[in-house]
């Protein structure tokens, strides 16, 4: 069973993509910030983390660029999650910070159910 780490300060987000993704098969292991999230993936080396972007304590940008800068997590793909977006004139985030974090794959939020699932399969069955 493929283990999935998602990332999210947001407690209802994560429920819900939790009981999708348990449904697909995964074993789906929450942490609700960035520093929570980063230990997590030391302790539990899932084989795909979904990082939201915007978190108190460390965003996810901060959390992907040292997760790819260790040799022992730098191979577990990355997906960014992000309303940066629609939040653009709000935030100090911008899409290029993310690219640069070498993420393997950036979705904006909200994000369809199907097509979440899609890109976690996708870049698992890479791996």
């Amino acid at each position: 069973m493929k283990k999935v780490l998602l990332v999210d300060d947001d407690v209802d987000f994560c429920e819900a993509t939790k009981l999708l993704l348990d449904s697909k098969g995964y074993e789906v292991i929450l942490a609700y910030d960035g520093k929570e999230g980063l230990g997590k993936v030391r302790a539990e080396k899932p084989d795909l983390v979904i990082l939201d972007v915007m978190m108190p304590e460390m965003s996810g940008y901060d959390v992907c660029v040292v997760l790819k800068a260790d040799p022992e997590l730098k191979n577990i793909p990355v997906i960014l999650l992000t309303a940066v977006d629609q939040a653009l004139f709000k935030t100090t985030y911008t899409k290029a910070m993310g690219l640069m974090t070498e993420a393997d794959d950036y979705i904006a939020k909200p994000v369809e159910p199907e097509e979440l699932v899609r890109r976690v399969e996708d870049l698992l069955s890479k791996t």
